[in-house]
C-alpha cells in the first residue's frame, strides 16, 4: 500500500492520506480536545441549560454517522439500527440527556474507534487527472492487457462493440488512473460524452477484436482529455488479510490470555458456568480488531474462510461448553483462519468517487478552530 502510495504521488496529483492520525492527535491533546468538545457541546445545547437531549443529539449522531460513511438516516433499516446504536453509545439506552462530561467521554470513546478504524484501513484520497491513463495507452502495457480485458467482455457473437467499450472500462482501476466506471456522475460526465464523441458507426455492430483495439485506445484518449478538464476526486481503501494479525496476536501469550478472559466474562452462562459454542462466533468478532480481521459480514471472502474455520474446529453446533473448552475451541477457529489465509490471502479494494467537496467536513467532526497552543501541520 504505501509503495502505490508513492507511485500515486508521483503520477495523478495530490495524495492524502486518512489514517486517523489527526484525531487521535485531536483526543489525546487534553486541552485541544477539551476546547473542541466545549465548542461543540455549546452549538448542540439549543436551550443552554447544559444538558443535551436526545433530541439535541440527533445533530452529532448524524454527524458521526456521515464520517463513517453511513447513508443519511431512513435510507436503510441497518444503517438506522448504527444511527440507534451510535445514540445509544451516548445515552446507554437509560438516559434521557447527558452532561458536558459525558458528552466528552463518549465522544473520546467513538473518535478513538474511528481513529483506529482508519489506522488499520486507511483512506487514499486520489486525483485522477487521467496522466496515468495516458501513459497507459501509450506503453507496452496496452496490447497485451486490452487483448486479456477484450477476453473477458467479449461474451458471444452478438456483442456489439459498444457493449464491449463500455464493459472493458469497468476493467479498468485506480491503478490504471480510471475512476470507478459504474459511478453515476463519472457515467453522466466522463463516460457517456466521451462515447458521443467517439462517433464510429460500428458501436452497435458486432465487435471484432481488432475493431474493439482501435476503438478502445482512441476512447480511453478522449476520457484522458475529459479528465484533464474535470479531474475525478477518488477515496480508495485497499487491505490485505494474510493471517499475519492473528499470527501476532497468537505468538503474545500474556496478552492473548487476557483477551480470552474478556471475551469469556463477556458471554452469557447457562448452568453450571457453562454457555453455548454458538456464542463463539460473537467472542470472534470481539476480538477481531486485536486479530487484524473485518467484523463478520464485512468481506464475504474472509466470512467463508471463517466458516470454513467453525466447521473444522466442530465449533457451530450449539453445544455447551465450559471455560477451558470455550477458550480453546476459539484458539482452533483463529489457527484454522490463520492457515487458510496464510495460504491463500485475501485483498479486498474499494473506490469511491467523492461527491462533496472535501472542504465542507461535518460540523461536528471538523477540526477545531486554530489556536496559539495547536499549531498545522506544514505542507
Amino acid at each position: 500500500m504505501e509503495q502505490q502510495q508513492q507511485l500515486w504521488r508521483k503520477r495523478d496529483g495530490v495524495v492524502q492520506v486518512l489514517d486517523g492520525s489527526e484525531i487521535r492527535a485531536l483526543v489525546e491533546n487534553r486541552d485541544a480536545f477539551a476546547r473542541f468538545v466545549d465548542d461543540r457541546f455549546r452549538k448542540l445545547d439549543g436551550d443552554g441549560d447544559g444538558r443535551l437531549s436526545v433530541k439535541e443529539l440527533q445533530p452529532a449522531v448524524a454527524d458521526i454517522g456521515a464520517a463513517i460513511g453511513l447513508p443519511a438516516r431512513g435510507s436503510s433499516r441497518q444503517a438506522d439500527h448504527i444511527y440507534a446504536e451510535v445514540l445509544n453509545e451516548f445515552t446507554h439506552g437509560k438516559q434521557d440527556s447527558l452532561s458536558k462530561s459525558e458528552f466528552q467521554h463518549v465522544l473520546s470513546d467513538i473518535l478513538l474507534g474511528m481513529a483506529a478504524g482508519l489506522k488499520r484501513d486507511p483512506i487514499v484520497i486520489l486525483r485522477i487527472n487521467g496522466e496515468d491513463l495516458n501513459e497507459f495507452v501509450d506503453s507496452p502495457r496496452y496490447e497485451p492487457e486490452a487483448s486479456a480485458i477484450f477476453s473477458q467482455v467479449n461474451s458471444g457473437d452478438n456483442t456489439s462493440l459498444r457493449q464491449c467499450l463500455l464493459a472493458a472500462l469497468r476493467q479498468l482501476t485506480v491503478d490504471h488512473s480510471m475512476p470507478p466506471a459504474s459511478d453515476f456522475w463519472v457515467v453522466e460526465n466522463i463516460v457517456e460524452p466521451s462515447m458521443q464523441q467517439l462517433g464510429t458507426d460500428q458501436l452497435d455492430q458486432p465487435v471484432s477484436q481488432e475493431a474493439f483495439f482501435h476503438e478502445f485506445k482512441k476512447l480511453l484518449s478522449i476520457i484522458t482529455r475529459r479528465l484533464q478538464q474535470h479531474p475525478v476526486i477518488v477515496a480508495h481503501t485497499e487491505n490485505t488479510f494474510d493471517g499475519s494479525g492473528i499470527r501476532r496476536l497468537l505468538s503474545n501469550k500474556f496478552e492473548f490470555d487476557k483477551l480470552l478472559d474478556s471475551v469469556w466474562r463477556g458471554v452469557p452462562k447457562e448452568h453450571k458456568d457453562k454457555t453455548s459454542n454458538g456464542y463463539l462466533r460473537v467472542a470472534l468478532d470481539r476480538i477481531a480488531d486485536s486479530a487484524s480481521l473485518p467484523p463478520y459480514g464485512a468481506v464475504d471472502q474472509v466470512d467463508a474462510v471463517v466458516n470454513e474455520a467453525f466447521k473444522m474446529a466442530k465449533a457451530d453446533d450449539g453445544k455447551a461448553v465450559d471455560e477451558a473448552e470455550f477458550k480453546k475451541l476459539l484458539t482452533e477457529v483463529l489457527g484454522a483462519i490463520m492457515l487458510q489465509l496464510y495460504g491463500n490471502p485475501i485483498t479486498v479494494s474499494t473506490n469511491t468517487v467523492v461527491h462533496e467537496p472535501m472542504s465542507a467536513p461535518s460540523s461536528l467532526l471538523s477540526p477545531p478552530p486554530p489556536s496559539p497552543m495547536v499549531s498545522s501541520p506544514s505542507e
